[in-house]
């Protein structure tokens, strides 16, 4: 009973307002209707990447070789290729000496963003997206009336 109560109240007051008089709007206030929204796709015609450059510096060793390279001249560095060729045991590297730390800086680049040039309904545009959008660029055309304001 409780139920068929509360169901016929929301009734009479739906039937209520809806037989209300409309009445206009205030003079001052603009109306603005919804969009119209659809999506459609431009022809990409340029991607250019825009990069962001880091540069990283680390420490790496640096040795000179230069009393070993002294040594092995002439009949002795063909001496030497032939006596590794023959044994079995490979010689143990020479000692590097004469070692500094330098510092190595190195560049890395990364691309951040894309300035991309497309065309749509023979129109020419340009964007910086965050992604390569490849031959295609969906775009989202929205049309809406010009209102012009009051004077």
């Amino acid at each position: 009973m409780r139920l068929f109560t509360s169901f016929r109240l929301a009734v009479l007051l739906a039937l209520a307002l809806a037989g209300r008089p409309a009445f206009a709007q205030d003079a001052g206030t603009t109306v603005l209707q919804p969009e119209n929204v659809r999506m459609d796709f431009a022809q990409v015609m340029r991607v250019q990447p825009i990069y962001q450059v880091l540069r990283a510096t680390r420490m790496e060793p640096r040795c000179s070789d230069q009393a070993h390279a002294a040594e092995e001249k002439g009949l002795a560095k063909i001496v030497g290729a032939v006596k590794g060729a023959v044994s079995r045991k490979p010689e143990p590297a020479p000692q590097q000496e004469n070692c500094e730390m330098v510092p190595v800086v190195r560049e890395f680049r990364r691309p951040i963003a894309y300035d991309v040039d497309y065309v749509y309904r023979g129109t020419k545009y340009r964007s910086r997206l965050p992604y390569d959008p490849g031959n295609r660029l969906r775009v989202r055309v929205s049309v809406v009336p010009y209102i012009p304001p009051r004077k």
